[in-house]
């Protein structure tokens, strides 16, 4: 059973940071892409970051330049380093992997529990 546990989320002023992690656990045989999404209230979820096998980076624009995504693949954990965080960046967090499981020809995503992040002062 694969599971994808974050840590990291919480109350932060505008103009601070916070640091995302993500922990996948299971019999997996191989991670092809590692991201970050939120969800807003009332908004849909939407992409954040993502990093794939090959070192290939996006960001959503509204982060590029304050956020920036890193992934330990030995140890299938990634991150997600935020500063000069916004109020608009509050939202819960997703981490997400897309990735073939031992014994497996197919590669499916997965989907982490959420943490909450909220910048207010």
């Amino acid at each position: 059973q694969i599971q994808l546990v974050e840590s990291g989320g919480g109350l932060v002023q505008p103009g601070g940071s916070l640091r995302l992690s993500c922990a996948a656990s299971g019999s997996i045989f191989m991670i092809n892409a590692a991201g970050w999404y939120r969800q807003a209230p009332g908004k849909a979820r939407d992409l954040v970051a993502i990093v794939t096998d090959d070192g290939s980076l996006n960001y959503a624009d509204s982060v590029k330049g304050r956020f920036t995504i890193s992934w330990d693949n030995a140890k299938n954990t990634w991150h997600l380093q935020m500063n000069s965080l916004k109020p608009e960046d509050t939202a819960v967090y997703y981490c997400s992997a897309n990735l073939v499981i031992d014994g497996s020809h197919y590669a499916y995503d997965y989907w982490g529990q959420g943490t909450q992040v909220t910048v207010s002062s």
